[in-house]
């Protein structure tokens, strides 16, 4: 942030953040059919006039667990207008037959989801047992024109410096562990954390092993099945760094938000020049009190949203308080909402469609922190345009 001479203002100067989040809260809707106990970690895209959403669910308790084999990943179609549900569909299980076959047992976790062309969607998904078997990150096709899934799966790859390889955590481990990565390897935990974004006419991703603290800037190939990893931010490497946010700036550069999973938990700030090295992470002022929880960094045209969690218990609830500021050069933020709630607000996805800004949040109802109460439900919900 680091803050210079100051520019037009964004938001005006009586402007109420927490009000406005509160609006939107209000008018915001379920996703999750009614037999969803537990939901979590949702992204969604917009093509032609539908949204199409994906998330985590499971039928059996609030929370999600890498280690619970019956965690699924659902797909909604959403009208934007009307913001009803027009239907839901699981299309990742494990033990799921697909045409090519049948997925291993275990936990399908953190769903995403690009536009490949006009009429088709790709999916991507991790199928994981840990302490069983290395994770591996999959990928199927949705057919709009036909309202179908493709149901043939195939392994996602990722290509780093040691060469090309399934999109296991071990391959993404052992190439950041010859830059001086410090934490001990696992075997699952490896996700397409972030968003995907499109810089230069080509898809970007954050790569993420949420287990172990490992973080990397990608681009997909040209043809939309593999990650090629283009940098790591790994240091310092006392710092178990996660679930990172990059976007681009006004200069060219790239900067990343990352949560912190040890020390004091406060959000990490990564720069780089060229995306491919990283300097060292450090803390802003500006925020001083993040929480260990998923930041989003988005550009809506010539603005940027920053999303972040504050470590702020609102009536003692975790993850309650969420705030997004807006900058137009990435330095000078303003608070352009601020989202208290009982009921949490963690996790969320940003997208802009017909000009307006739209969003998936995860919500839920306690505040033990780590009981999962509070992953019950995908919301989605509009701001303000």
């Amino acid at each position: 942030m680091h803050a210079e001479v100051r520019e037009e203002r964004l938001v005006p100067i009586h402007w109420d953040a927490q009000a406005a989040g509160d609006r939107v809260m209000a008018d915001s809707v379920n996703l999750c059919p009614p037999q969803v106990k537990g939901a979590h970690d949702a992204d969604f895209v917009f093509l032609g006039d539908k949204a199409y959403v994906v998330y985590m669910a499971n039928d059996v308790k609030p929370g999600e667990d890498a280690h619970w084999p019956f965690v699924y990943c659902n797909f909604a179609i959403v009208d934007p207008v009307t913001m009803r549900v027009e239907r839901t569909e699981t299309f990742a299980a494990g033990g799921k037959v697909y045409a090519n076959r049948t997925l291993e047992p275990g936990a399908c976790f953190v769903p995403r989801i690009l536009p490949k062309d006009e009429s088709t969607l790709r999916v991507f998904f991790a199928s994981e047992e840990p302490g069983i078997r290395q994770s591996q990150t999959w990928w199927l096709d949705f057919d709009i024109p036909s309202g179908q899934f493709d149901w043939n799966i195939y392994p996602a790859t990722i290509e780093t410096s040691l060469g090309k390889f399934p999109m296991q955590p071990q391959h993404f481990y052992h190439q950041a562990l010859a830059e001086g990565f410090a934490f001990p390897p696992a075997d699952y935990g490896l996700y397409l954390i972030d968003s995907f974004k499109s810089f230069g006419g080509k898809w970007h991703a954050v790569v993420n092993n949420f287990a172990i603290g490992q973080n990397a800037w990608a681009e997909l190939n040209e043809s939309l099945d593999g990650f090629r990893i283009l940098g790591n931010f790994i240091q310092p490497t006392t710092d178990k760094l996660s679930e990172a946010a990059v976007n681009q700036l006004p200069d060219g550069s790239w900067l990343a938000i990352a949560r912190c999973s040890n020390g004091d938990h406060n959000y990490r700030f990564v720069r780089s020049a060229d995306g491919r090295t990283w300097e060292e992470a450090e803390t802003w002022p500006e925020i001083p009190n993040g929480g260990p929880s998923k930041a989003t960094f988005d550009r809506f045209g010539d603005v940027y949203y920053l999303g972040w969690q504050e470590a702020t218990r609102f009536a003692g609830y975790d993850r309650s308080v969420f705030n997004v500021d807006v900058s137009r050069d990435g330095k000078n933020w303003e608070r352009k909402y601020r989202f208290e709630t009982k009921q949490s607000f963690q996790y969320p996805v940003f997208r802009e469609w017909n000009g307006a800004i739209y969003f998936v949040v995860t919500q839920g109802d306690a505040h033990t922190f780590g009981s999962g109460e509070n992953k019950a439900r995908i919301c989605f919900g509009r701001l303000e345009s």
